[in-house]
């Protein structure tokens, strides 16, 4: 039927508003590929730490770490280049300006963290030369390096969803999936910064929970969320976990001595990581809540009931209610596998390459029963407070991640 004058407008489309206006650029993987640098870049740093100690800072693992940040920011530079002199009038609609120049607000992002953990190499190579080795993970120059790490990987994750927000549907599965595998990026980098808090031997007490209810369901939530794809949180969680099972059994092939004195358990070998998180647990639960509120929500949508109508919005307390439930089912799930199976790791079943339950100790650690038992049973037992606590860590956690994966599913610059 032709349009008339009383015939209702269509309102014109946008090139940014546009779900189906292009192919999934290939800089999405490249990038995807250069954040995931960042984590194995850790885990081989913590192993080299651990192995052979301290020698210089020009070690095969802080360049792969510093090839995680450098990739996606050259690699992003030149995408603001190529929109800022010579993109087309949809790549400029589709970017944000910054200085004077045009490109994708993960671009910025990106950018400025790469920024950050090139000046923490020169810091973290005269505090080592200064003070010596580290005694924790988390020292003064290694926060500048993880708040420049976590920038690369939010502004990796900005722009990927933004692409994927633009792709056509025959690239929303593909699209989705690379989405996914960069959270699961994310959460292995969490899951580096968090190691000196998860051992095994700290899984019976209340401060773990605690921990893993801050940064790991708010990563979950944002995938099941914002990934167009079916399972989002569990391939997120199943990506953390293979790089972190890759390691373990790649690390010990390579041989290697400390350098440095004391030595009180002697190593030939790379020393591998603990054993990851059983994620993939509370991840498929939460996919399966996602999908039966999502299937649940559609069957009661009512269709407006005039053309001119719009449909409701969704009701305000939804997503504070469903925080609350994947708050709840994370941390019954997360402490129902993890307090068994932090008792197997310690045992003698999980002595073997792949549960590594004697390799991942350093050379400066003197071996005793304390490897093999629980730490803190009695300064920090599980307690009412204690999981108040942690479940509280988890609701705030949870109702950021939907936010955040709202925002990230509704980006398309």
């Amino acid at each position: 039927m032709n349009a008339t004058s009383g015939d209702v407008l269509a309102l014109p489309q946008t090139q940014t508003g546009s779900a189906h206006s292009e192919e999934l650029p290939r800089s999405v993987y490249l990038a995807v590929a250069g954040l995931a640098c960042l984590p194995i870049g850790l885990l081989w740093d913590i192993s080299h730490h651990s192995t052979i100690g301290r020698d210089t800072f020009w070690t095969p693992a802080h360049i792969i770490i510093q090839l995680g940040g450098i990739v996606p920011a050259l690699l992003f530079a030149s995408i603001a280049l190529k929109t800022t002199f010579r993109g087309t009038e949809h790549e400029r609609n589709a970017s944000v300006s910054f200085w004077g120049f045009r490109a994708p607000l993960g671009v910025w992002v990106t950018v400025w963290g790469a920024i950050a953990m090139m000046t923490s190499a020169p810091f973290d190579d005269w505090w080592h030369n200064r003070y010596g080795l580290d005694v924790k993970i988390v020292s003064p120059p290694h926060a500048v390096l993880g708040l420049g790490m976590f920038a690369v990987g939010m502004g990796v994750l900005l722009f990927a969803f933004s692409s994927q927000n633009r792709a056509n549907s025959g690239n929303r599965t593909r699209s989705g999936l690379i989405c996914a595998l960069a959270v699961g990026v994310m959460i292995a980098m969490w899951a580096d910064f968090a190691t000196e808090f998860t051992w095994p031997n700290l899984q019976h007490a209340s401060h773990f929970y605690a921990v893993v209810s801050t940064p790991f369901p708010l990563l979950l939530l944002l995938a099941a969320r914002a990934s167009k794809v079916r399972a989002g949180a569990t391939i997120a969680a199943a990506t953390y976990m293979f790089i972190y099972i890759g390691m373990i059994l790649v690390l010990p092939l390579f041989p290697a001595h400390p350098k440095l004195a004391p030595v009180y358990h002697p190593v030939d070998h790379m020393v591998p990581p603990a054993f990851p998180l059983l994620l993939i647990v509370p991840a498929v639960a939460i996919d399966v809540i996602s999908w039966l509120f999502t299937r649940s929500s559609k069957s009661i949508a009512q269709p407006p009931a005039s053309p001119g109508a719009t449909l409701p919005r969704p009701r305000w307390w939804r997503d504070w209610l469903l925080a609350l439930l994947f708050a709840a089912v994370f941390l019954a799930i997360i402490f129902a596998v993890q307090w068994p199976f932090s008792t197997f790791l310690l045992s003698d079943g999980a002595d073997n390459r792949f549960f590594a339950r004697s390799g991942h100790w350093p050379y400066f650690a003197k071996p005793g029963d304390w490897v093999n038992r629980f730490w803190d049973w009695d300064n920090d037992p599980i307690t009412f407070k204690g999981m108040a606590l942690a479940f509280l860590r988890a609701f705030i956690s949870a109702r950021v991640g939907l936010l955040l994966g709202s925002y990230l599913l509704r980006l398309k610059r």
